[in-house]
């Protein structure tokens, strides 16, 4: 499967920014990229600071997260990089993120919530792909038929 962003004539999977939030997310994303066969995968875990307020969880427990999550990734693409943000706006650093790592596309899988936890959250899905300046993949999860 080849296909090319019109933007700037890259593969599409030249090279994918995987958020992940915990090493089973990590570990169930990598796995629903790998049959597409990204050339380079970078996964990115979003400590998400408080911005005055406290912070959901402590940062050195956030940092173990994400290595743990890095590691997870890493047993399905091994030759993975890594890349932490700080931020409050998970989906403006994940934006962040793509122009840092230079990522060709952002491949993603739907989180579980139903339709009010997603109101409530602001819907992260929604401002992925509506506010994404690069190809957004949204993989299929494990066992969907959807």
């Amino acid at each position: 499967m080849t296909s090319t962003d019109q933007t700037d004539g890259r593969d599409l999977l030249d090279h994918v920014l995987l958020p992940v939030a915990n090493e089973t997310d990590a570990l169930a994303t990598a796995r629903a990229l790998e049959p597409y066969r990204p050339e380079r995968v970078t996964a990115l875990h979003v400590v998400e600071k408080g911005d005055g307020v406290p912070d959901k969880t402590p940062v050195e427990q956030s940092e173990e997260l994400a290595t743990e999550s890095y590691a997870a990734v890493r047993t399905v693409f091994p030759d993975a990089a890594d890349h932490t943000a700080y931020a409050r706006d998970v989906v403006g650093a994940i934006f962040d993120a793509v122009d840092e790592v230079g990522a060709s596309a952002v491949a993603y899988r739907p989180r579980e919530g139903n339709r009010l936890t997603q109101f409530l959250s602001g819907d992260l899905s929604v401002k992925l792909v509506t506010n994404a300046t690069v190809p957004v993949i949204a993989l299929p999860r494990e066992g969907s038929s959807e």
